[in-house]
């Protein structure tokens, strides 16, 4: 027999939890599921990804810190870092909004945006992975009226932004953490790859403060017809490393 599942849980009085969608306060509901959910701890399996960075180490791209700061750098402000935040927040505004057509569009192109088949498995087996969990662990009626939309496949910031408008978090506080997760991640495969040192991999993280605020703010205020990439090498890599002979990454 299948454990059944806690009651839906509220996690902040209606007023308060109406002015953390629409307003941005932080509460510490909010604040610990956000830490929670993009945690490395979070069991999505993040940590067997790399998005192509084993590839572009093997083929001299990427040769030390500053190397994968750049490349880190393009992957936000012009690759899929900034096209997961623009879907994370249309996600949200879809939930917040009781907007099941948009919420269909942004869930449909989501899946559709991977430029390559690795790419397609490491954003939507995540994406499922972090459904799963989350409807185990955090119900709310936000991830089973996704469920009602949608029965394709989901990927990461879809469902990442669903949960987040489920459960009050709110959009600005979440898009950042998300992008913030997206780069420490990258520079953990990166640590070990290159090979460098944690120190160093921490110092990455804060020189790409700006960036990921930047990002943030973009997606924020762009429209759906917004997300889009130039980052092509980074697209290239990912084709690459699909018939990389020696790896230790999914993709």
């Amino acid at each position: 027999m299948s454990t059944p599942r806690p009651p839906h849980p509220n996690p902040l009085p209606n007023g308060e939890r109406e002015q953390a969608v629409i307003g941005g306060t932080l509460g510490s509901s909010a604040l610990y599921r956000l830490m929670a959910w993009l945690s490395p701890a979070f069991p999505i399996g993040a940590f067997s990804y790399s998005s192509g960075i084993e590839w572009a180490i093997e083929a001299g791209d990427i040769t030390d810190s500053a190397t994968l700061r750049r490349w880190l750098a393009v992957m936000l402000g012009r690759g899929s870092g900034f096209c997961d935040a623009v879907f994370l927040v249309h996600a949200h505004r879809a939930i917040v909004e009781k907007d099941d057509a948009l919420l269909g569009e942004v869930a449909e192109l989501a899946a559709a945006f991977a430029p390559s088949k690795e790419r397609f498995l490491e954003t939507t087996a995540q994406g499922q992975a972090f459904l799963a969990t989350a409807r185990e662990a955090w119900p709310c009626r936000a991830l089973d009226r996704f469920l009602k939309v949608w029965d394709g496949p989901v990927a990461l910031p879809v469902a990442v932004g669903v949960a987040c408008a489920g459960h009050g978090v709110p959009l600005a506080p979440a898009t950042h953490a998300y992008l913030q997760a997206f780069v420490a991640n990258l520079i953990s495969a990166g640590v070990r790859l290159v090979p460098l040192g944690q120190t160093e991999g921490q110092r990455m993280i804060a020189a790409l403060e700006h960036d990921i605020a930047a990002t943030a703010r973009r997606a924020l205020s762009a429209p759906l017809d917004d997300a889009g990439t130039s980052a092509f090498r980074v697209d290239l890599a990912s084709m690459h490393h699909e018939t990389q002979y020696t790896r230790l990454f999914r993709s």
